[in-house]
């Protein structure tokens, strides 16, 4: 049976986000709020906590996960970032975009895409996001929260506890959050390519 936290959207209670990271890094599965919908997270490091949220959307090997980060600065531990990117990840962090990037060594191999060694990172506008992300000083391996056959994220913290209360360590209720997907931007050749046109805003990129 998974806990449920209510942690309020702009003033996050420290106790509760305490309680949230401590699950996190004895290896459970939690459910949080993000700029552009709820996602899956869990400890960067922890194998079995991957392959749970791999059976509850169905994923295959193939699929890339997303750190999430607190800050640029993070970001370019774990992924090759020049000026040029630089300067694009710059205006456009915090906020609903996932930035496919080469990664460093300090990805573990099982997050890169097999043939490219990339990853994804993004850095969410969500202040509760960004407590856990401070609380636990390194990103979140995450996915977005859509359920097995389904085209949108669930929405509703309480019917997420409903379905998922037997596969996830921890909901946490952060209000609503949207159901729009972030924007995902390649950035790890010379141009940059829009692969998926979502919340955030893709003019900046097709240039």
């Amino acid at each position: 049976m998974s806990q449920f936290f209510q942690i309020h959207p702009d003033n996050p209670q420290a106790r509760l986000v305490r309680q949230a990271v401590d699950i996190i890094r004895q290896g459970g599965v939690v459910v949080y709020p993000t700029d552009s919908a709820y996602a899956l997270g869990c400890h960067i490091g922890d194998k079995g906590a991957l392959d749970r949220i791999r059976r509850i959307r169905k994923l295959d090997d193939r699929h890339n996960f997303t750190l999430v980060c607190r800050d640029l600065s993070e970001i370019s531990t774990y992924a090759r970032v020049d000026n040029r990117v630089y300067r694009l990840l710059r205006h456009r962090t915090p906020g609903p975009y996932t930035f496919i990037l080469k990664a460093t060594s300090e990805v573990p191999r099982r997050l890169l895409h097999p043939k490219r060694k990339t990853v994804g990172l993004r850095v969410p506008d969500n202040r509760i996001a960004a407590a856990l992300l401070e609380d636990l000083g390194e990103p979140l391996m995450s996915v977005t929260l859509i359920m097995p056959g389904e085209d949108l994220p669930l929405i509703d913290p309480y019917d997420i506890r409903e379905t998922l209360e037997h596969e996830v360590d921890l909901v946490i209720d952060g209000g609503y959050c949207g159901m729009e997907a972030t924007t995902v931007v390649d950035l790890a050749d010379d141009l940059p390519i829009v692969l998926r046109a979502g919340k955030g805003d893709v003019a900046p990129f097709e240039d």
